[in-house]
Protein backbone atom coordinates (compact mmCIF):
# COMPACT_ATOMS: atom_id res chain seq x y z
CA UNK A 1 0.00 0.00 0.00
CA UNK A 2 1.24 3.10 -0.65
CA UNK A 3 1.19 6.32 1.06
CA UNK A 4 -1.56 8.30 0.69
CA UNK A 5 -1.40 12.39 0.41
CA UNK A 6 -2.40 14.38 3.10
CA UNK A 7 -3.44 18.22 3.88
CA UNK A 8 -2.02 19.55 6.94
CA UNK A 9 -2.49 23.48 8.18
CA UNK A 10 0.69 24.24 10.01
CA UNK A 11 2.42 27.42 10.55
CA UNK A 12 5.83 27.45 10.99
CA UNK A 13 7.85 29.90 12.28
CA UNK A 14 9.60 32.55 10.60
CA UNK A 15 12.42 32.53 13.06
CA UNK A 16 13.07 29.28 12.19
CA UNK A 17 16.45 29.79 10.37
CA UNK A 18 17.76 31.49 12.87
CA UNK A 19 16.62 29.61 15.89
CA UNK A 20 18.86 26.64 14.00
CA UNK A 21 21.99 28.76 14.38
CA UNK A 22 21.18 30.27 17.78
CA UNK A 23 22.77 27.66 19.90
CA UNK A 24 26.53 28.27 18.56
CA UNK A 25 26.09 31.62 20.04
CA UNK A 26 27.89 30.85 23.91
CA UNK A 27 30.42 28.39 21.89
CA UNK A 28 31.10 31.60 19.52
CA UNK A 29 31.65 33.50 22.98
CA UNK A 30 34.36 30.99 23.93
CA UNK A 31 31.93 29.01 26.48
CA UNK A 32 32.23 25.09 26.09
CA UNK A 33 29.90 22.81 27.79
CA UNK A 34 32.07 19.52 28.93
CA UNK A 35 35.55 19.02 27.02
CA UNK A 36 34.89 16.51 24.39
CA UNK A 37 34.31 17.69 20.91
CA UNK A 38 31.19 17.70 19.11
CA UNK A 39 29.98 16.50 16.03
CA UNK A 40 30.21 18.06 12.69
CA UNK A 41 26.63 19.73 13.39
CA UNK A 42 26.49 19.17 16.98
CA UNK A 43 23.27 17.62 16.61
CA UNK A 44 21.62 13.85 17.23
CA UNK A 45 21.98 13.45 13.41
CA UNK A 46 25.72 13.15 13.88
CA UNK A 47 24.81 9.63 14.06
CA UNK A 48 25.11 8.38 10.79
CA UNK A 49 21.67 7.27 9.68
CA UNK A 50 19.35 8.84 12.41
CA UNK A 51 16.60 11.32 11.24
CA UNK A 52 14.45 13.87 12.49
CA UNK A 53 11.10 15.68 11.38
CA UNK A 54 9.50 18.00 12.87
CA UNK A 55 5.79 19.83 12.44
CA UNK A 56 5.32 23.09 14.54
CA UNK A 57 1.63 24.29 14.73
CA UNK A 58 1.00 27.55 15.52
CA UNK A 59 -2.35 28.76 14.82
CA UNK A 60 -4.42 32.14 16.46
CA UNK A 61 -3.97 32.95 19.87
CA UNK A 62 -3.82 29.78 21.90
CA UNK A 63 -2.42 27.24 19.85
CA UNK A 64 1.39 26.64 20.14
CA UNK A 65 2.26 23.01 20.13
CA UNK A 66 4.08 20.61 17.48
CA UNK A 67 5.48 17.27 16.81
CA UNK A 68 9.12 15.90 16.76
CA UNK A 69 9.83 12.47 15.15
CA UNK A 70 13.49 10.98 15.62
CA UNK A 71 13.83 7.55 13.30
CA UNK A 72 17.00 5.66 14.54
CA UNK A 73 17.38 5.11 10.64
CA UNK A 74 15.64 5.31 7.12
CA UNK A 75 14.92 1.67 6.35
CA UNK A 76 12.24 -0.60 7.84
CA UNK A 77 12.29 -0.30 11.35
CA UNK A 78 9.54 -2.77 12.32
CA UNK A 79 11.68 -5.18 9.78
CA UNK A 80 14.95 -4.14 11.03
CA UNK A 81 14.70 -3.03 15.08
CA UNK A 82 17.51 -1.34 16.90
CA UNK A 83 18.52 -1.97 20.22
CA UNK A 84 16.79 0.10 22.91
CA UNK A 85 16.42 0.90 26.64
CA UNK A 86 14.54 3.46 28.67
CA UNK A 87 15.59 4.87 31.77
CA UNK A 88 12.86 6.73 34.33
CA UNK A 89 14.07 9.56 35.95
CA UNK A 90 10.36 10.50 37.24
CA UNK A 91 7.81 8.85 36.44
CA UNK A 92 5.12 11.68 35.82
CA UNK A 93 4.63 10.82 32.26
CA UNK A 94 3.04 9.52 29.45
CA UNK A 95 5.65 7.31 27.88
CA UNK A 96 3.79 5.07 25.28
CA UNK A 97 5.78 1.77 24.63
CA UNK A 98 8.33 1.48 27.11
CA UNK A 99 7.59 -2.03 28.67
CA UNK A 100 8.27 -4.13 25.06
CA UNK A 101 11.49 -2.29 25.18
CA UNK A 102 12.06 -3.26 28.60
CA UNK A 103 11.45 -6.69 27.75
CA UNK A 104 12.81 -7.32 24.38
CA UNK A 105 15.17 -4.57 24.66
CA UNK A 106 14.08 -3.27 20.92
CA UNK A 107 12.71 -0.03 19.28
CA UNK A 108 10.51 -0.76 16.09
CA UNK A 109 8.99 2.30 15.47
CA UNK A 110 10.08 5.88 14.97
CA UNK A 111 10.01 8.01 18.49
CA UNK A 112 7.61 10.83 18.58
CA UNK A 113 7.59 13.56 21.01
CA UNK A 114 4.59 15.81 21.20
CA UNK A 115 2.37 17.33 23.95
CA UNK A 116 0.43 15.12 26.68
CA UNK A 117 -2.79 15.36 25.50
CA UNK A 118 -1.88 13.69 21.82
CA UNK A 119 0.20 10.56 23.10
CA UNK A 120 -3.52 9.02 20.98
CA UNK A 121 -2.31 10.97 18.17
CA UNK A 122 1.08 10.19 18.26
CA UNK A 123 0.73 6.01 18.46
CA UNK A 124 -2.49 6.25 15.59
CA UNK A 125 0.42 8.61 13.57
CA UNK A 126 3.21 5.60 14.13
CA UNK A 127 0.44 2.92 13.35
CA UNK A 128 -0.62 4.31 10.18
CA UNK A 129 3.29 4.69 8.96
CA UNK A 130 3.72 1.09 9.96
CA UNK A 131 1.28 -0.44 8.79
CA UNK A 132 2.13 0.91 5.12
CA UNK A 133 5.40 0.35 4.91
CA UNK A 134 6.30 -2.03 2.34
CA UNK A 135 6.85 -5.37 3.72
CA UNK A 136 4.74 -4.85 6.51
CA UNK A 137 1.47 -6.10 5.11
CA UNK A 138 0.94 -8.82 7.79
CA UNK A 139 1.69 -6.71 10.89
CA UNK A 140 -1.12 -7.03 12.83
CA UNK A 141 1.24 -5.15 16.65
CA UNK A 142 3.11 -1.96 16.48
CA UNK A 143 4.93 -0.98 19.28
CA UNK A 144 4.86 2.61 19.15
CA UNK A 145 6.70 5.19 21.24
CA UNK A 146 5.72 8.13 22.23
CA UNK A 147 6.95 10.90 24.26
CA UNK A 148 5.52 14.05 26.13
CA UNK A 149 5.28 16.80 27.83
CA UNK A 150 2.67 19.25 29.08
CA UNK A 151 3.00 22.31 27.30
CA UNK A 152 -0.49 23.59 28.40
CA UNK A 153 0.75 26.96 30.00
CA UNK A 154 0.91 28.26 26.47
CA UNK A 155 -0.97 25.83 24.34
CA UNK A 156 -4.52 25.08 24.19
CA UNK A 157 -3.68 21.47 25.37
CA UNK A 158 -7.50 20.36 25.98
CA UNK A 159 -8.14 21.18 22.05
CA UNK A 160 -5.65 18.39 20.86
CA UNK A 161 -4.39 19.98 17.71
CA UNK A 162 -2.24 17.35 16.61
CA UNK A 163 -3.65 15.39 14.00
CA UNK A 164 -2.35 11.32 13.40
CA UNK A 165 -1.45 13.15 9.86
CA UNK A 166 0.61 15.47 11.37
CA UNK A 167 2.55 12.89 13.28
CA UNK A 168 2.49 11.16 10.03
CA UNK A 169 4.07 14.21 8.32
CA UNK A 170 6.85 14.40 11.00
CA UNK A 171 7.92 11.12 10.43
CA UNK A 172 7.74 11.25 6.41
CA UNK A 173 9.81 14.49 6.62
CA UNK A 174 12.41 13.60 8.80
CA UNK A 175 15.87 14.11 7.15
CA UNK A 176 19.37 13.86 8.59
CA UNK A 177 21.50 17.35 8.65
CA UNK A 178 21.03 20.51 10.51
CA UNK A 179 17.93 20.92 13.12
CA UNK A 180 15.95 23.72 13.79
CA UNK A 181 16.26 24.37 17.90
CA UNK A 182 13.96 26.23 20.08
CA UNK A 183 9.98 26.93 19.03
CA UNK A 184 9.64 23.84 17.24
CA UNK A 185 8.51 20.50 16.83
CA UNK A 186 7.11 19.11 20.56
CA UNK A 187 8.97 22.14 21.95
CA UNK A 188 6.83 24.71 20.43
CA UNK A 189 5.10 25.62 23.47
CA UNK A 190 7.29 24.00 26.32
CA UNK A 191 8.70 26.20 28.91
CA UNK A 192 12.55 26.00 30.79
CA UNK A 193 13.73 26.65 34.01
CA UNK A 194 10.75 29.59 33.86
CA UNK A 195 11.91 30.92 30.52
CA UNK A 196 10.98 29.40 27.09
CA UNK A 197 12.44 25.91 26.49
CA UNK A 198 11.81 24.17 23.32
CA UNK A 199 13.70 21.79 21.32
CA UNK A 200 17.73 21.13 21.82
CA UNK A 201 20.11 19.17 19.91
CA UNK A 202 24.14 18.03 20.59
CA UNK A 203 26.44 15.77 20.17
CA UNK A 204 30.01 14.43 21.05
CA UNK A 205 32.61 12.51 19.05
CA UNK A 206 35.01 9.65 20.74
CA UNK A 207 38.42 9.74 19.46
CA UNK A 208 39.62 7.23 17.26
CA UNK A 209 41.59 5.56 19.95
CA UNK A 210 38.47 5.13 21.83
CA UNK A 211 36.43 3.87 19.05
CA UNK A 212 35.80 7.21 16.97
CA UNK A 213 31.83 6.60 18.41
CA UNK A 214 29.29 9.38 18.02
CA UNK A 215 26.41 10.27 20.71
CA UNK A 216 23.81 12.33 20.04
CA UNK A 217 20.55 13.72 22.01
CA UNK A 218 17.67 15.14 21.58
CA UNK A 219 15.76 16.89 24.24
CA UNK A 220 12.19 18.32 24.61
CA UNK A 221 12.06 20.44 27.99
CA UNK A 222 9.80 21.83 29.72
CA UNK A 223 10.96 21.71 33.37
CA UNK A 224 12.64 23.48 36.18
CA UNK A 225 15.19 23.60 38.84
CA UNK A 226 18.17 26.11 39.19
CA UNK A 227 19.51 26.87 36.03
CA UNK A 228 23.19 26.19 35.56
CA UNK A 229 25.07 26.85 32.48
CA UNK A 230 28.94 25.58 32.28
CA UNK A 231 28.84 25.73 36.39
CA UNK A 232 27.62 29.10 36.74
CA UNK A 233 24.35 29.50 38.62
CA UNK A 234 22.56 31.62 36.29
CA UNK A 235 19.08 31.09 37.57
CA UNK A 236 20.46 32.34 41.16
CA UNK A 237 21.90 35.29 39.92
CA UNK A 238 19.28 36.26 37.99
CA UNK A 239 17.10 35.33 40.26
CA UNK A 240 14.73 33.33 38.46
CA UNK A 241 14.61 29.50 39.93
CA UNK A 242 12.20 27.08 41.03
CA UNK A 243 10.88 27.63 44.64
CA UNK A 244 11.80 31.29 44.96
CA UNK A 245 8.91 34.08 46.43
CA UNK A 246 6.70 31.43 47.96
CA UNK A 247 6.69 28.85 44.65
CA UNK A 248 5.83 31.97 41.93
CA UNK A 249 8.30 30.01 39.61
CA UNK A 250 6.92 26.21 39.41
CA UNK A 251 9.47 23.26 38.64
CA UNK A 252 7.23 20.86 37.52
CA UNK A 253 6.82 20.17 33.95
CA UNK A 254 8.49 17.52 32.01
CA UNK A 255 11.99 16.52 29.77
CA UNK A 256 11.71 13.94 27.15
CA UNK A 257 15.40 12.90 25.97
CA UNK A 258 16.60 10.72 23.12
CA UNK A 259 20.25 9.29 23.13
CA UNK A 260 21.70 7.99 20.09
CA UNK A 261 24.79 6.10 19.49
CA UNK A 262 26.36 4.04 16.58
CA UNK A 263 28.62 2.48 19.52
CA UNK A 264 27.78 -1.33 19.89
CA UNK A 265 25.85 -1.29 23.18
CA UNK A 266 23.38 -4.02 23.78
CA UNK A 267 20.09 -2.58 25.67
CA UNK A 268 21.77 -3.36 29.10
CA UNK A 269 24.72 -1.08 28.65
CA UNK A 270 22.20 1.35 26.74
CA UNK A 271 20.37 1.66 30.08
CA UNK A 272 23.50 2.28 31.74
CA UNK A 273 23.89 4.92 28.78
CA UNK A 274 20.36 6.70 29.54
CA UNK A 275 21.10 6.69 33.10
CA UNK A 276 24.51 8.84 32.16
CA UNK A 277 22.28 11.06 30.01
CA UNK A 278 20.12 12.26 32.85
CA UNK A 279 23.09 13.13 34.92
CA UNK A 280 23.39 15.58 32.33
CA UNK A 281 20.06 17.22 33.08
CA UNK A 282 20.97 17.53 36.78
CA UNK A 283 24.07 19.20 35.46
CA UNK A 284 21.85 22.15 34.33
CA UNK A 285 20.53 22.43 37.61
CA UNK A 286 17.08 20.30 36.64
CA UNK A 287 15.58 18.88 39.90
CA UNK A 288 12.94 16.29 38.64
CA UNK A 289 10.22 17.62 40.53
CA UNK A 290 6.99 15.64 41.78
CA UNK A 291 5.06 16.72 38.96
CA UNK A 292 7.93 16.09 36.26
CA UNK A 293 7.82 13.60 34.01
CA UNK A 294 11.42 12.86 32.88
CA UNK A 295 12.64 9.83 30.55
CA UNK A 296 15.56 8.57 28.28
CA UNK A 297 15.10 6.86 25.42
CA UNK A 298 18.36 5.31 23.84
CA UNK A 299 19.26 3.34 21.05
CA UNK A 300 22.26 2.18 19.06
CA UNK A 301 21.92 2.27 15.55
CA UNK A 302 25.23 -0.48 15.22
CA UNK A 303 23.10 -3.41 15.20
CA UNK A 304 20.23 -3.90 13.58
CA UNK A 305 17.65 -6.97 15.12
CA UNK A 306 15.72 -8.73 12.22
CA UNK A 307 12.27 -9.02 13.13
CA UNK A 308 12.31 -12.44 10.79
CA UNK A 309 15.97 -14.04 11.75
CA UNK A 310 17.71 -16.28 9.35
CA UNK A 311 19.43 -18.19 12.22
CA UNK A 312 18.68 -18.54 16.13
CA UNK A 313 22.12 -17.42 16.65
CA UNK A 314 22.36 -13.49 16.11
CA UNK A 315 26.34 -12.71 14.91
CA UNK A 316 26.77 -9.43 16.90
CA UNK A 317 28.91 -7.86 18.82
CA UNK A 318 28.99 -5.77 21.42
CA UNK A 319 31.09 -3.43 23.63
CA UNK A 320 33.12 -4.54 26.52
CA UNK A 321 31.99 -3.22 29.93
CA UNK A 322 35.23 -1.54 30.05
CA UNK A 323 35.15 0.60 26.93
CA UNK A 324 32.09 2.09 28.09
CA UNK A 325 33.41 4.81 30.16
CA UNK A 326 33.86 7.26 27.23
CA UNK A 327 30.58 7.20 25.80
CA UNK A 328 29.11 7.90 29.27
CA UNK A 329 30.79 10.67 29.31
CA UNK A 330 29.84 11.79 25.72
CA UNK A 331 26.21 11.68 26.65
CA UNK A 332 26.14 13.34 30.35
CA UNK A 333 27.85 16.54 28.08
CA UNK A 334 26.11 16.54 24.77
CA UNK A 335 22.45 16.49 27.19
CA UNK A 336 23.48 19.27 29.17
CA UNK A 337 24.46 21.11 26.43
CA UNK A 338 21.15 19.92 23.87
CA UNK A 339 19.09 21.89 27.33
CA UNK A 340 21.37 25.00 27.10
CA UNK A 341 20.99 24.76 23.26
CA UNK A 342 16.82 24.67 23.63
CA UNK A 343 17.07 27.96 25.71
CA UNK A 344 19.47 29.89 23.25
CA UNK A 345 17.70 28.82 20.47
CA UNK A 346 13.74 29.64 22.09
CA UNK A 347 12.60 33.11 21.35
CA UNK A 348 9.88 34.71 23.54
CA UNK A 349 6.31 33.60 23.12
CA UNK A 350 2.80 34.65 23.39
CA UNK A 351 0.16 32.15 23.62
CA UNK A 352 -3.12 30.97 25.60
CA UNK A 353 -5.06 33.56 28.10
CA UNK A 354 -2.72 36.30 26.49
CA UNK A 355 0.29 34.90 28.66
CA UNK A 356 3.60 35.33 27.36
CA UNK A 357 6.77 33.10 27.85
CA UNK A 358 10.15 35.08 27.82
CA UNK A 359 13.46 33.77 25.93
CA UNK A 360 16.67 33.33 27.89
CA UNK A 361 18.33 37.20 28.18
CA UNK A 362 21.07 35.72 25.84
CA UNK A 363 23.53 38.73 26.11
CA UNK A 364 22.99 39.26 29.68
CA UNK A 365 23.82 35.24 30.52
CA UNK A 366 27.07 35.38 28.76
CA UNK A 367 28.32 38.70 30.46
CA UNK A 368 27.44 36.80 33.64
CA UNK A 369 29.03 33.68 33.08
CA UNK A 370 31.89 35.59 31.68
CA UNK A 371 32.19 37.97 34.15
CA UNK A 372 31.78 35.03 37.23
CA UNK A 373 34.61 32.92 35.40
CA UNK A 374 36.76 36.07 35.54
CA UNK A 375 36.02 36.36 39.21
CA UNK A 376 36.68 33.20 39.66
CA UNK A 377 40.34 33.25 38.06
CA UNK A 378 41.29 35.86 40.25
Amino acid sequence: MMFKPFLVVASLLASTAVQAQAPNLFRQNEIRIGVMPTGRLNAITDVQGVKVGQVTIVQGDSVRTGVTSILPHGGNLFQQKVPAAVFVGNGFGKLAGTTQIAELGTIESPIVLTNTLSVAAGIQGIIDYTLQQPGNEKVQSVNAVVGETNDGYLNDIRGMHVSKAQVLQSILQADTGVLAQGNVGAGTGTVCFGWKGGIGTASRQLPANLGGYTVGVLVQTNFGGVLEIAGVPVGQLLQKYALKDELNHTPDGSCMIVVATDAPLDARNLERLAKRAFMGLAKTGGIASNGSGDYVIAFSTANKVPHQPTATVLPVQYLHNEATTPVFMAAIEATEEAIINSLFAAVTMKGKAGRTIEALPKQEVLELIKNYKRGKAQ
